[in-house]
């Protein structure tokens, strides 16, 4: 089955693979993904007519082949006889879904995923594409290392050398040869599916070990954390769940409906990373009369913000719709939270409000394992116009403020420009000083245990 973090349990060797419908639902999503590469958005694969192991595969290979997508097209393209990008879309995602199958995906007979991709090639682009799809994968399946059964070789350690492909569990991929890039910083972003303009950035801010470390954290499968520092009843005795590391956090490890019924059921817990919810932890000590929480999302810090301050009144918004009445489906009946549009805050709270927490919009750097999508959007570009949004929320926020009043800032990611850059910003032009917070880096790499795992994240408490 399929967990919350994507990965796949293998079948027992012998069994037969998925029918086609799984690989073609996988395909189709990449399909849409490829015309907007690299601008990539979370998108919903269609379950319709699989049973639930066949919609577990898909999943496994929609989720390879987006966390992996670098690291598959730079093997693609030594099989092609022209540039990826003169490649149709379609086609592109037929080769990445079964490159993802050959190299990433335990158990899966070379044959099935060959000729099922080929199949799908011809089906859905024209018949002969799927000539070309047979011949660049076959190759592909020649370039993986092998023994005399076919079936992948693999090293229990990786260690990001030519002729391997680290794997989420802390395993490499043997390759039949040294192919990967000479240059170790290229290497690196090759094998990990980062941009390489991404991988030398960190590696000059922080140097190579803190950035070999980050890199090879963005392929861990995330664990379904569970924030259970407020409860107000004990979890039942036979709840499947792990000890994490951080103080009122444990780790999910059963079914995903059962997880469901648990948080339909219970409104003392909810789904949470340790790495989000020090955010919060920032402002611990406020006594807040009035929290605005401007940039709610679909609610998670909003339930936690109730949680943490049990006599403060809430109002929460979001500017998206969508996650707006996600948010007021999950917290409208809550008796101290009100949902509102943003366009009613200032009647609502301005002057009066003593903490505004802003979780703004950002790179989300710090959670590319969780977002394993966003790895590809990040530049020069996209860092300035986030920055500018950031400066906009924070400068909006102000009129809300009461005398006492607080900004709790807070992102998902690790970039300068995004965190200290923006306190700083506000110190000079708004006169805050920051009396709280800090930056907290991802932790957990391949093959550590799930308890270790945390997204990262930065949070600053604003005063004047």
């Amino acid at each position: 089955m399929i967990g919350h973090g994507g990965s796949f349990e293998t079948r027992s060797p012998g069994a037969s693979a998925p029918p086609a419908d799984a690989r073609d639902a996988a395909t189709r999503l990449i399909a849409r993904h490829t015309r907007r590469f690299p601008n990539l958005e979370p998108a919903e694969l269609s379950e319709a007519g699989l049973d639930p192991r066949d919609a577990a595969f898909a999943h496994a290979i929609a989720d390879a082949c987006v966390r992996r997508w670098l690291t598959l097209r730079f093997l693609l393209e030594r099989c092609l006889s022209r540039p990826w990008w003169k490649v149709e879309p379609k086609v592109q995602a037929a080769l990445l879904v079964g490159a993802a199958q050959l190299l990433l995906l335990d158990r899966v007979p070379t044959h099935a995923a060959i000729d099922e991709t080929v199949e799908w090639a011809k089906r859905n682009v024209r018949p002969g594409a799927g000539g070309m799809v047979n011949a660049v994968l076959r190759a592909l399946a020649k370039a993986r290392g092998s023994e005399g059964s076919g079936d992948r070789v693999l090293r229990e350690r990786a260690t990001l050398g030519r002729d391997e492909l680290p794997l989420s569990d802390g395993r490499a991929l043997v390759l039949a040869e040294p192919i990967l890039p000479d240059d170790p910083m290229t290497r690196l972003a090759v094998a990990t599916s980062l941009p390489e303009w991404h991988v030398r950035r960190w590696a000059k801010r922080h140097g190579y070990d803190w950035c070999r470390y980050q890199a090879l954290h963005t392929l861990v499968p995330p664990p379904t954390v569970l924030n259970v520092g407020h409860l107000e009843l004990p979890l039942p005795a036979d709840a499947p769940v792990e000890p994490h590391d951080a103080p009122g956090h444990v780790v999910w490890t059963g079914s995903r409906a059962a997880l469901v019924g648990l948080l339909r059921d219970r409104a003392d817990v909810w789904a949470q990373d340790a790495g989000s919810a020090l955010c919060v932890g920032a402002a611990g000590d406020e006594r807040p009369a009035l929290i605005v929480d401007a940039c709610a999302g679909r609610g998670t810090k909003t339930r936690q913000l109730a949680a943490v301050f049990p006599d403060a009144r809430i109002v929460a918004t979001d500017v998206d719709d969508t996650r707006r009445a996600v948010l007021a489906a999950a917290l409208g009946r809550h008796p101290r939270v009100e949902v509102v549009e943003p366009r009613r805050l200032r009647e609502r709270c301005d002057g009066r409000t003593d903490l505004a927490v802003l979780d703004v919009p950002c790179s989300n750097s710090g959670v590319l394992a969780r977002r394993a999508e966003a790895r590809y959007r990040l530049g020069d570009r996209q860092l300035e116009r986030l920055a500018a949004t950031q400066r906009q929320i924070i400068a909006d926020a102000i009129p809300l403020l009461s005398p006492r009043g607080r900004i709790l800032y807070s992102t998902c990611s690790l970039e300068p420009e995004e965190n200290e850059a923006q306190v700083a910003w506000a110190a000079r032009w708004h006169g805050f000083a920051q009396t709280g917070g800090g930056r907290r880096e991802p932790t957990g790499t391949p093959g550590a245990p799930a308890r270790e795992y945390r997204d990262g994240s930065f949070a600053a408490l604003l005063a004047r």
